[in-house]
């Protein structure tokens, strides 16, 4: 009998059969004997079935997750992965001669279902997680035994599998431990994954079953939050109200002390003294419309390339590349400009020195790590951390795309090791998880390793201190979304804020990586290369946050929606975003701030304007010429409903003061 994988076997249970016909009238059945598992493995718990004479440790498999992929996938071995890797690497690294074109393979599975076999034995094995369990349908057979078939949340049906020799009712006692089941109202044979820890009494919101997800927040909280951060959220305030979220609410004041323990270093402004709080706004003016346009064309371009390889009038070149981004054709030489890995000055001699220079600064780099020997890596534990993270995390990234789907994808292999590249290049930072989402379409783009490195380091630049520990600069961001949104709409920001919103954590995911998992991968290369033109204004994307939560505003207040409906309703948002109609609305906000002369300071300080005029280039339409001509008018004062500290309103009270929010030491 193969040996349990690593970790602590809550269920192990031999004669759990596969009937090969799968139901099929017209086929032999064939009985697969096996063995079944529930194992705790990586901090989460798995269901691990395989052939009796399989002795492949499942501690090597690495298991599907929800949000890797919408295809639950059989993984070869580590050393199966190794073998193959070996022999790739020498193929192609000779004399630094690197894969420059990735080649695609066909997707190897049907209706979400079995992957093709990498060789007999690995047929039929699987293995997936209880969090992506969506229902267990069970039943007996003429002969006795039960069969029980899985489901899983992508609608992936499993194999069936007999119990032969009983085990059927251990396995659900098993199961129930760590997740609760409802009987299906509709076929009473069906159970249905409720997934609530018995354990804690809360919802299993972040899909794992009894960890105590306060001391993962404080000790990890990229981890602990990047999935859906929203829903991390959800758990703390409940966590803190507990089950009546009226007479055990407890303070704000308790509340942000918390979130300011899980987080380090966050800092929360909130009222000290009991009272309320008087908003005021001014006139921003009218929103002008705007229009975008067709992407840059192969012509455009070259019509703006000089006989040496030279970029003229780069300011205009930013600016088309801004209302309409760039064909696809394009993007693998545009991005490197607009990254920075290419002077927008230089000429194509000096770009192929370059290239030939970064090529070999990347290839030293990633030999330090490819020579590091076992007994090495043993006695270097960061390194170590670093390969399981990222190895764990490029199974799981963007597998629907064709570029990284299928085993075995060099797609995946060149993604591996571009990650654990850089973690050469700024060890201090190394690998955090969200990175590999950042490089994904990067490497999709060049189709070659070393221009996908520098250009994934460029970003990084930008992107870096979203992923350092103190996470500087993701707090600098909400508070700086949070001054934007309330001089547009501080109507809305009080209704947020009565709803415990206010701190607009629900946003967290759009910042880290750049709205990667709010828009499908085709839109994101031009919601990116758009933001990487710098205009037309600093902290556009932030801009760009406005615009979807002023889309949502009107559905989240006319339905009154509660702390945990907005969290829901922002989550299920991903991918049904128009990228067009977000980047439209959200230049309009840009140019409504640019012809306002009464702007606070703190808003002029960060969409980056200096007396009321755009900082960097942008050609303005004629529309926003006449508005930089308009006359300054009296601030108009909106009287706003005050929020008391208990979140009620008092009608009473309106105040208009300009610029200011006062917080009286009495209601």
């Amino acid at each position: 009998m193969a040996a349990p994988g690593q970790g602590k076997v809550f269920y192990d249970q031999e004669g759990v059969f596969i009937h090969s016909s799968c139901g099929k009238s017209d086929e032999q059945d064939t009985l697969i004997p096996g063995i079944l598992r529930v194992i705790e493995k990586d901090e989460e718990v798995v269901v691990d079935w395989r052939p009796l004479e399989e002795t492949i440790d499942s501690s090597n498999i690495l298991c599907a997750v929800k949000d890797s992929s919408s295809v639950v996938e059989w993984t070869p071995t580590t050393k199966e992965r190794g073998m193959h890797l070996t022999d790739h690497q020498n193929s192609y690294e000779a004399e630094w001669d690197m894969v420059n074109t990735v080649s695609f393979k066909k997707k190897q599975f049907t209706n979400g279902g079995v992957q093709s076999p990498l060789n007999g034995q690995s047929k039929w094995s699987f293995l997936f997680s209880l969090a992506d369990l969506k229902s267990i349908k069970q039943n007996k057979e003429g002969m006795g035994w039960s069969y029980f078939v899985f489901c899983l949340k992508d609608d992936v049906v499993l194999p069936a599998l007999h119990f032969h020799q009983g085990g059927s009712k251990l396995l659900l006692e098993c199961l129930a431990k760590h997740v609760m089941f409802c009987e299906s109202e509709v076929d009473g044979r069906i159970l249905l994954v409720n997934c609530q820890n018995k354990n804690l009494g809360f919802e299993n919101l972040l899909e794992e079953s009894t960890y105590s997800l306060y001391q993962k927040l404080k000790r990890d909280p990229y981890t602990a939050t990047f999935a859906s951060f929203s829903k991390v959220t959800n758990y703390l305030y409940d966590t803190i109200r507990g089950s009546d979220p009226v007479t055990q609410r407890r303070p704000r004041q308790e509340m942000a002390e918390f979130l300011g323990d899980a987080i380090q270093d966050l800092k929360i402004n909130q009222q000290e003294e009991s009272g309320f709080e008087v908003i005021t706004r001014i006139d921003v003016g009218t929103r002008p419309e705007v229009h975008r346009r067709d992407p840059v064309s192969t012509a455009e371009w070259e019509a703006n390339v000089d006989h040496e390889g030279r970029i003229c009038n780069v300011d205009h070149i930013k600016n088309m590349i801004f209302k309409g981004g760039l064909c696809h054709a394009l993007r693998k030489e545009v991005w490197k400009f607009l990254l920075g890995y290419f002077p927008w000055d230089s000429t194509r001699e000096e770009r192929a020195q370059l290239q030939k220079r970064k090529t070999d600064e990347y290839f030293r780099m990633k030999l330090q790590w490819k020579s590091v020997s076992e007994e090495q890596e043993k006695r270097n534990s960061k390194l170590r951390d670093y390969r399981s993270l990222i190895e764990k995390d490029v199974n799981r990234t963007d597998r629907t795309n064709k570029f990284y789907e299928g085993p075995d994808n060099p797609g995946l292999n060149l993604l591996h090791d571009i990650l654990m590249t850089y973690c050469m290049y700024d060890f201090d930072l190394g690998y955090v998880q969200g990175m590999s989402d950042l490089l994904s379409p990067v490497l999709y783009v060049m189709e070659n390793e070393v221009d996908a490195f520098w250009c994934f380091v460029s970003y990084m630049d930008q992107m870096h201190q979203n992923f350092e520990e103190q996470m500087q600069g993701m707090k600098m961001q909400l508070v700086h979304l949070s001054t934007l949104l309330r001089l547009l709409d501080c109507g809305f920001c009080s209704y947020l804020e009565s709803q415990d919103s206010g701190y607009l954590y629900f946003c967290f995911r759009w910042l880290l990586i750049k709205f990667k998992r709010e828009f499908n991968f085709q839109d994101i290369l031009r919601l990116w290369e758009v933001i990487w033109t710098d205009l037309p204004c600093q902290n556009f994307h932030l801009l760009i946050c406005c615009a979807i939560l002023e889309s949502e505003k009107q559905i989240i207040m006319e339905q009154n929606f509660g702390f945990n409906e907005i969290l829901k309703h922002i989550n299920e948002l991903s991918m049904k975003l128009d990228v067009n109609d977000v980047l439209s609305k959200a230049e309009a906000i840009s140019l409504q701030m640019m012809k306002c002369k009464d702007l606070p300071l703190n808003v002029c300080d960060v969409i980056g304007l200096k007396n009321n005029g755009v900082a960097g280039p942008y050609e303005a339409t004629n529309e926003e010429n006449l508005a930089k001509k308009h006359k300054k008018t009296t601030p108009q004062y909106v009287p706003v409903p005050v929020i008391a500290a208990n979140g009620t309103q008092n009608a009473a009270t309106l105040q208009t003061l300009p610029n200011s929010v006062h917080t009286p030491t009495s209601a």
